[in-house]
């Protein structure tokens, strides 16, 4: 990874909607070059994909919040299945199976106080499992957009 590979992940992560000439532009190298580039860093893996970043409110997706669950018998299979489960739930934006006391961390978006309450006694708690789960609602939410290499000490 060097200096222009990283801007060229800056820029896509600013806009991924950048045609080839105009991300060839910003960095200063030839289209040619800017493509050979990108397709490498797709195919070192690098660049996982692109998506348009949407407003959950408008969404209709009013409350946001954070579940932390804890299962046991503690398995990787029982936690392939949950977080296999998880994600095919619509409400469900991210899930990490994290250390501490915790198991999982799964961000949840819904209308309102009342699904989201539904959603913890119908589909967490349905889960034989969850031995315990608790849930804060997000206020605000600020995210970094743009991800670059850390060099080493």
């Amino acid at each position: 990874m060097d200096d222009t590979d990283s801007a060229i992940l800056t820029h896509l992560q600013r806009d991924a909607r950048l045609t080839n000439r105009e991300l060839a532009r910003k960095v200063g190298i030839a289209p040619s070059t800017c493509l050979e580039r990108v397709r490498a860093l797709r195919a070192r893996g690098v660049i996982t994909g692109y998506h348009a970043a949407v407003q959950p409110r408008l969404l209709g997706r009013s409350l946001q919040a954070l579940v932390f669950a804890k299962l046991r018998p503690l398995s990787r299979e029982v936690i392939h299945d949950f977080e296999g489960y998880l994600t095919q739930l619509p409400e469900v934006v991210s899930v990490f199976v994290v250390s501490g006391d915790d198991d999982f961390l799964v961000h949840v978006a819904v209308p309102d106080i009342e699904h989201l309450h539904a959603f913890l006694m119908d589909r967490f708690s349905a889960r034989r499992e969850v031995v315990t789960f608790r849930s804060s609602v997000i206020y605000r939410q600020t995210t970094a957009r743009v991800l670059t290499p850390i060099e080493p000490h």
